[in-house]
């Protein structure tokens, strides 16, 4: 798997340099869009037999990463792959922090296989009890549980929420518990992700499905914990869960049923971030910063490159 890891950051390294090449210049959709054409392009020039499982789209053709897509020369390694290739979006078009290239892999049937729908989240960092906080929970039950696990009050605590309308009810309680709250803009993966730094104690919120995955394959391999929620609450999106043949859609899915097994997990900054730092252009050479996550294995990667 770790060989396998340092082949996979040129395909997360490509993509986070075409995307910074259009930081700050406020086109959203050009800059996701060249961060998948140079993912495609890497990924495709890798002695893999791959398949596209969380993507960029559902179609069956499109100029995306989509579900199901087959990628790489077929041969060699056979391997499930999740992708974001530009995680944040917005972030990068507006040039703020957290912008950067994600993707995880893992042998076939490893991850879970789902749709581009919204997941309701709850993330803790390692060395906590199993079961320290779960969907089932209050949030009152939650952050003393939590605040007992950690041996301090929960005042102390620190919830990473996602700045959105839907959860100003959520807020309004935590903030009521006398927790602290530090509201981001986008980039869930990011925020669930540095859980491991220690800087907060848990996430919480409704965020994309697909980044939700993603998430997993990197607190798995750390000792963290997470549990997710796909939520159907609209007759399509029921329609859609029986399509996709999800019958149980009050599921809560713990970490281990979204990612399973061994996985790989690689950011790539395009911008500076709380978990890895941005692309640095100087006197004719660049800086590209990566984060590998291996099973009980964090590995920073610099890598520089000539500028023509």
């Amino acid at each position: 798997m770790e060989d396998l890891a340092y082949k996979l950051v040129k395909v997360t390294e490509a993509a986070a340099l075409a995307a910074y090449k259009l930081a700050g210049l406020g086109d959203e959709k050009r800059a996701d869009q060249v961060a998948v054409d140079a993912m495609r392009t890497e990924l495709n020039s890798m002695e893999i037999d791959g398949t596209i499982v969380i993507g960029e789209g559902e179609r069956d053709s499109a100029p995306m990463l989509y579900i199901g897509e087959r990628v790489g020369t077929g041969s060699g390694h056979g391997i499930d792959i999740a992708v974001d290739p530009l995680e944040g979006t917005t972030i990068c078009a507006h040039y703020k922090q957290g912008a950067m290239s994600v993707l995880a892999a893992a042998k076939k049937g490893n991850f879970l296989h789902a749709p581009d729908v919204y997941m309701e989240k709850i993330a803790v960092g390692k060395n906590l009890p199993e079961g320290v906080v779960s969907l089932k929970n209050s949030v009152e039950e939650n952050l003393n549980s939590l605040a007992k696990a950690k041996g301090c009050k929960i005042s102390d605590l620190i919830v990473t929420i996602l700045k959105r309308d839907r959860h100003n009810e959520l807020i309004t309680k935590i903030k009521n518990l006398g927790a602290r709250i530090k509201l981001i803009d986008d980039g869930d993966v990011a925020a669930v992700v540095s859980l491991i730094n220690g800087n907060h104690d848990m996430y919480i919120g409704i965020g994309g499905a697909p980044e939700g995955v993603l998430a997993a394959a990197a607190l798995s391999s750390i000792g963290g914990q997470m549990e997710g929620k796909l939520i159907f609450d609209t007759d399509r999106l029921k329609e859609r869960a029986k399509s996709l043949s999800i019958h149980d859609t009050e599921k809560i899915y713990a970490i281990q049923d979204m990612a399973r097994g061994e996985s790989v997990f690689i950011a790539t900054g395009v911008t500076n971030g709380e978990l890895v730092d941005g692309i640095k252009f100087s006197q004719g050479s660049c800086s590209i910063s990566s984060l590998v996550i291996l099973p009980s294995k964090v590995i920073k990667i610099q890598t520089e490159l000539k500028v023509l």
